[in-house]
């Protein structure tokens, strides 16, 4: 069941649209605002984002932006939602990256079907919505949120779950500490790359001889590497 978010400020049309969603069979998490669900939207892996351009906190814009120019959430696709129907406003949106744009007021039947094409477009290539990831003898279940290495169950914290799936994610590219950050921390005030070094260090240990997939990248950060 895809799972769609809804990030529109104006409750009427947030309610039309859960409903409407719900109706048809998706499943629905709405946000009232963009700083919520840029920081989940890497670990809750959506397959599609409906954002309203006029936000009370963070410009519709630029979180097309944010989330389109980070390999963990680039694949994600977005349907812009706006009042503003100008040709420049279009323009920018779909530069930022966004694969449709519906002006208000706007048809729910036009909706639902541009969904529809766009999900079905990236069905051809998303892979990142499946439940299980395997990796030799490790498997990650996002679903149950479990890995296990060869059957038996790997015991890591939540923050080491994250960095492995974003290593897994971003399989044979690079991530930067900042990357790293911002994918498994959300306040990541007090959070040094020493931090990151010493969650790295234990995930390393408990994945036992595939820990030696982690590769360091000198003086960027980390990823997975290692051959099919």
């Amino acid at each position: 069941m895809p799972l769609i978010y809804i990030i529109e400020d104006d409750e009427d049309i947030q309610e039309l649209l859960k409903y409407n969603l719900s109706k048809e069979g998706y499943k629905v998490r709405s946000f009232y605002n963009g700083k919520e669900p840029l920081e989940k939207i890497k670990f809750d892996n959506p397959d599609l984002v409906i954002l309203d351009i006029m936000l009370p906190d963070l410009d519709g814009l630029e979180f097309c932006k944010k989330v389109k120019t980070d390999p963990l959430t680039e694949h994600i696709p977005i349907i812009m939602l706006t009042a503003k129907s100008t040709e420049i406003d279009k323009v920018v949106g779909l530069e930022l990256g966004a694969d449709d744009y519906i002006t208000k007021p706007f048809s729910i039947r036009e909706l639902l079907a541009r969904i529809k094409a766009v999900l079905r477009r990236y069905s051809q290539i998303d892979k990142k919505d499946i439940p299980i990831i395997k990796e030799g003898d490790l498997e990650i279940n996002k679903e149950k949120l479990e890995v296990k290495l060869r059957g038996e169950p790997v015991k890591l914290t939540t923050k080491e779950y994250r960095i492995l799936l974003a290593l897994i994610n971003s399989k044979n590219k690079a991530l930067s500490r900042d990357q790293i950050l911002d994918f498994v921390w959300e306040d990541n005030m007090d959070v040094f790359d020493r931090t990151i070094d010493v969650h790295i260090n234990k995930l390393r240990l408990k994945l036992q001889d595939y820990g030696k997939y982690i590769k360091t990248v000198r003086g960027y950060g980390y990823m997975w590497e290692r051959e099919s």
